[in-house]
């Protein structure tokens, strides 16, 4: 199935609050001529225009950090542990908590235990989309409910690893990619798909860096 289709969020900001997407194994699949034709065309419909001030960021203006928006019981990052994950653990007293699993990272091709507990930040679940970015670019406007379904979003959340993560903090296409170069292609998409969704502009550096990308994008076939 197209990357693309599984990223599918269903509505910008602008018209509401977007709807959960639970994008199954979302960082898997590979990149089709549609999911490029997409993305382009998603590229070319940003608006570019510089950042605004980040004065007034703060994390809790995306409300409750991993909130249950979906209404299945279960925390976010808990969720996408579940999805993301392999050979996945649970609590047996919550079978919502994973405590156990193997992940394949995206970002630096590397294979790595998750174990709930002092070293389970090895592990971690990045925003695609970094929250301080979209506050620089047009998430200031929004409510604190929209920005919570934001934050909350799996088309925005990938289970990765730790270091690489925290290397990232909120850089946009312009300023960090990952590491593993082959993912970077269906890493930039994924961010053109989410900006475009939610209305959030890019900078003249960040659309010219996304569109390298996309030239460079090898096609599955």
């Amino acid at each position: 199935m197209p990357l693309l289709v599984l990223l599918a969020v269903a509505v910008a900001v602008g018209a509401g609050t977007p709807v959960w997407t639970q994008a199954q194994q979302a960082a898997r699949f590979p990149v089709t001529a549609q999911d490029l034709a997409a993305g382009r065309s998603a590229l070319e419909g940003l608006a570019v225009k510089g950042r605004a001030p980040s004065k007034g960021y703060d994390r809790a203006r995306f409300g409750e950090p991993w909130a249950d928006v979906d209404g299945n019981g279960c925390r976010t990052r808990d969720d996408v542990l579940a999805r993301d994950l392999e050979a996945v653990r649970t609590d047996p007293e919550d079978a919502c908590v994973v405590v156990a699993g193997t992940l394949a990272d995206p970002y630096t091709g590397s294979t790595l235990t998750f174990r709930r507990g002092p070293d389970s930040a090895a592990v971690q679940i990045d925003h695609v989309v970094a929250l301080a970015d979209a506050w620089q670019k047009g998430a200031q406007g929004w409510t604190v409910e929209q920005r919570e379904a934001f934050a909350n979003d799996p088309a925005n959340l990938l289970a990765v690893d730790g270091p690489a993560n925290q290397q990232k903090g909120a850089g946009d296409a312009a300023t960090w990619l990952p590491p593993q170069t082959g993912y970077r292609c269906a890493y930039v998409l994924r961010q053109v798909r989410v900006k475009a969704a939610y209305g959030l502009w890019v900078t003249p550096a960040e659309r010219d860096a996304m569109a390298r990308w996309l030239d460079r994008c090898v096609v599955a076939g």
